[in-house]
């Protein structure tokens, strides 16, 4: 099992944390390992290697099928359920790594990065390309977006990452996230919705 994620597919998150920067012309791809999975409610653990660590809320698509080179027309078929989860970035080693124009999978695949809900599946959804989703941090709400402000939509983020590496049965597709990141502190809630309806629950240690 793999974790795709997609940066800088929402606008005014574009300008956000990329002010200056062109809007990208094909989808920004990076991956996590599977250790990076943070599931059933277990609490995360702020590591010591970071000084400022960022929640980054997301739909994510569960992959449902083997598929390799697929057609954006054909993509639909390759997912079955939707999510909300939680991108963490290590921001200060961010910062570094890109001032020193070297990679930056470590500020974000670090284990317990990838948090994930639970699972609704597509059919319970009119159009997946208008989906409201938020976080909640101590019961105030601290970032929502739409899933039709995608620069990208999850098709076509499908059909151009299947160019490259074959989806298989179970990967995790992260979207990208809405403006509005910002720092987790110990002691947080951290609850998550898909429309109005509540998916991630855990706190931060």
């Amino acid at each position: 099992m793999k974790i795709i994620a997609v940066g800088m597919n929402y606008r005014l998150h574009c300008e956000e944390l990329h002010a200056g920067e062109p809007v990208p012309e094909d989808p920004v791809i990076f991956m996590k390992p599977d250790s990076a999975i943070l599931k059933d409610g277990k609490p995360f653990f702020i590591p010591d290697f970071c000084g400022q660590v960022d929640y980054e809320t997301e739909l994510v698509v569960r992959i449902s099928r083997l598929g390799k080179n697929i057609s954006e027309r054909f993509a639909r078929r390759y997912y079955d359920a939707v999510t909300v989860g939680i991108d963490f970035t290590a921001r200060d080693l961010q910062r570094k790594f890109r001032a020193e124009g070297k990679p930056w999978e470590l500020c974000k695949g670090f284990d317990n990065s990838a948090a994930i809900g639970e699972w609704i599946p597509v059919e319970r959804l009119a159009d997946i390309q208008n989906i409201r989703f938020r976080l909640d941090i101590d019961g105030k709400t601290v970032q929502q977006g739409n899933t039709c402000d995608m620069i990208f939509n999850v098709d076509r983020i499908i059909a151009y990452v299947s160019q490259f590496c074959t989806l298989k049965i179970g990967d995790l597709l992260y979207t990208g996230t809405p403006v509005g990141v910002g720092p987790v502190q110990i002691g947080n809630h951290l609850e998550g919705y898909l429309e109005d309806e509540k998916v991630l629950d855990f706190n931060i240690r």
